[in-house]
């Protein structure tokens, strides 16, 4: 009998600490949207063309450096309070990278539509999502294989297609990232849900992550087969 009383005890713990997990995250996770909104309509006002105008390559190494130091220096403070600070900061900074396509999306005449759109689509999908990851009782650890090799394969296909060009292919790659974040979003949840991510920092950094490629992806797929010029 003591050792079940013991065993419930436990398990009650891991539940609770769970909870809390998933409680702070989508607590922070909420609060990271304020200086996103921020960057994005700083980004809007932006010129970024200069970027991409005498190597794409060159911008797109130079922006994936950033984010990828960005989220190193989140994941290295992530256990006090610096990293909810930088993570703030990483957020700002991904609302800026928005500026480009926010501006080719508004540059059609439902181009807020389109916006709205994408808004919406990327939160339904996370409640959709969030919700199959929190009540099923499927452990989707196994797709974390799967989703790094997507991943990876998408990256690839990304720098490939700016020296092709190819706009059936670029369609084709939004397609699947929404496809493959959606995945991502789903294995990501299901992990704090099942006690293997502990760290409510670094489960909102990966979930903004997702969310954010998301979004942008997702707009491009409306802007190419909803956009209006008049």
């Amino acid at each position: 009998m003591a050792d079940r009383i013991e065993v419930l005890g436990r398990e009650t713990s891991v539940s609770s600490s769970t909870n809390k997990v998933l409680r702070n995250t989508y607590a922070l996770l909420g609060m990271t949207m304020i200086p996103t909104v921020i960057g994005a309509m700083i980004g809007v006002s932006l010129d970024f063309s200069w970027l991409f105008a005498t190597s794409p390559i060159i911008a797109l190494i130079g922006i994936m450096a950033t984010v990828y130091g960005m989220s190193w220096l989140v994941a290295k403070n992530s256990n006090n309070a610096s990293g909810v600070w930088l993570l703030f900061g990483f957020t700002f900074m991904m609302g800026l990278l928005l500026g480009p396509i926010l501006q080719a999306a508004l540059s059609f005449s439902n181009g807020a539509q389109l916006v709205g759109l994408a808004a919406g689509g990327t939160a339904a999908s996370f409640l959709t999502l969030a919700a199959i990851a929190t009540n099923t009782q499927r452990d989707f650890s196994n797709m974390s294989k799967f989703l790094t090799v997507g991943f990876v394969v998408v990256l690839l296909a990304i720098v490939a297609n700016l020296f092709f060009k190819i706009p059936a292919l670029s369609l084709t790659i939004s397609a699947v990232v929404v496809l493959l974040m959606a995945g991502f979003i789903l294995y990501e949840i299901n992990q704090i849900v099942r006690g293997g991510e502990r760290n409510y920092v670094m489960a909102t950094l990966n979930i903004y992550i997702s969310l954010h490629n998301l979004f942008t992806h997702l707009l491009h797929l409306l802007m190419a087969l909803m956009g209006r010029d008049d």
